[in-house]
């Protein structure tokens, strides 16, 4: 039997079998972050939530949810052990205090390396995988300057300004984290094979991905959230106009963290997302001092501040609002007080759960604004919501809202 110690035991696990359910509720198909607290709440242990799970899956009831098994659970841990990482989850002493305090903090993270880098003031830096030479270059350069004064550096580990970032930054007590989108053991790209070395001994990397995990498309958003949710606020070097990057500042605009770019020509693509994040509010950087002074009360207090409920004030307000849905151009279904009730796949939920689940689409939607648009009472609709959040068909956003997985 796997003996995995009592400096792994988050509050209120008191056994290998209750840690081991965690780990196996965390990693099974279909249950999300969300999910996977209210479970732990309704039945008070993993190991009965598991349970129960695994009973809805067998009725039929979660046609979209595949319970892990206890068995994956304890080959994944004794995968992290023989790693040398740490199993971390949300209400862990070591797990990041900027991540827990979220509506739906990653349930597990993987960790390998410094755990004190996470409780530190941080910032983001990131940009594009195909970047210039000078915008390498200044990346490192920014990077190693705002790691002497006292910023931990977080990126993701791509090619480009990530890698940049996170060698600019090596060396320095503040050091760097890298938030990668696959198994902390695995190099991607397999270039940057030799950072992720460097970066696990002198720095931190985290994952919420299973050891081995190869990356796939689906994983970088939430990759990019973990990324915006430590950091206390984000600099954005060359992106173009739809990068990857822009969800990471946009992410942040929501915690109501600090979003800075870098400008650059309009000559070049790489430039069209950091000049438009410039035109809708963020802080110009053109250096080091720059990012200190923008990030000096953060600095003063010695951690990373809580995100407000509420996105950042002013101009940026305007990316908040065209992210998700509306930026990658998925069409919305009508809503409103003739929002058809659905049938079919949802005809054996019930009827106010077909309701809500008729009015939501793939753009997030303020679950008080659900409840006005639904004329029932918000007791009831949550319910609806966690009716339908068994199911896997809806996924919850920052900011109390809501918006179907299915889209």
């Amino acid at each position: 039997m796997l003996v995995l110690g009592p400096s792994v035991a988050a509050p209120g696990m008191t056994d290998d079998a209750e840690r081991l359910a965690r780990l196996a509720l965390a990693r099974s198909v279909g249950c999300g972050p969300v999910l996977h607290r209210r479970l732990l709440a309704r039945f008070g242990s993993a190991r009965e939530a598991l349970a129960a799970l695994s009973r809805l899956v067998a009725l039929g009831r979660l046609p979209r949810v595949r319970p892990a098994s206890l068995a994956s659970a304890e080959a994944e841990w004794e995968a992290a052990l023989r790693a040398g990482a740490h199993i971390l989850f949300w209400d862990d002493p070591d797990y990041p205090r900027a991540l827990a305090v979220l509506d739906d903090p990653p349930p597990v993270l993987i960790a390998r390396g410094r755990l004190d880098l996470s409780r530190r003031p941080a910032v983001a830096i990131v940009g594009a995988r195909n970047a210039s030479g000078h915008g390498r270059s200044f990346a490192r350069h920014l990077a190693r300057g705002v790691a002497e004064g006292g910023l931990t550096v977080i990126s993701g580990l791509a090619r480009g300004i990530d890698a940049a970032a996170h060698e600019g930054a090596l060396g320095s007590e503040a050091s760097t984290i890298a938030v990668t989108a696959c198994g902390i053991d695995v190099a991607y790209p397999p270039e940057n094979e030799g950072l992720l070395r460097r970066i696990a001994e002198e720095g931190l990397v985290l994952s919420e991905r299973p050891m081995g995990a190869e990356p796939r498309a689906q994983h970088f958003p939430r990759r990019n959230r973990t990324i915006a949710g430590l950091a206390c606020g984000v600099v954005v070097v060359e992106a173009a106009e739809h990068s990857g990057s822009l969800m990471t500042a946009r992410l942040a605009a929501e915690f109501g963290r600090e979003v800075m770019a870098v400008p650059g020509t309009p000559l070049d693509p790489r430039h069209r997302g950091t000049n438009r994040l410039l035109r809708e509010g963020a802080s110009l950087v053109e250096s080091a001092e720059d990012v200190l002074a923008a990030l000096a009360p953060a600095l003063s207090q010695g951690h990373v501040p809580p995100p407000t409920r509420s996105p950042r004030a002013g101009p940026l307000r305007s990316l908040v609002e065209v992210g998700g849905a509306r930026e990658a151009g998925i069409p919305t279904p009508p809503r409103g007080a003739d929002a058809p009730v659905e049938d079919g796949e949802t005809a054996h939920l019930s009827p106010l759960a077909r309701r809500v689940h008729a009015f939501l689409s793939p753009e997030p939607l303020a679950v008080d604004e659900l409840v006005r648009q639904c004329h029932a009472p918000a007791a009831e609709v949550r319910q609806a919501l966690f009716e339908l959040e068994l199911e896997g068909r809806i996924a919850w956003h920052p900011g109390n809202r809501v918006a179907r997985a299915d889209g």
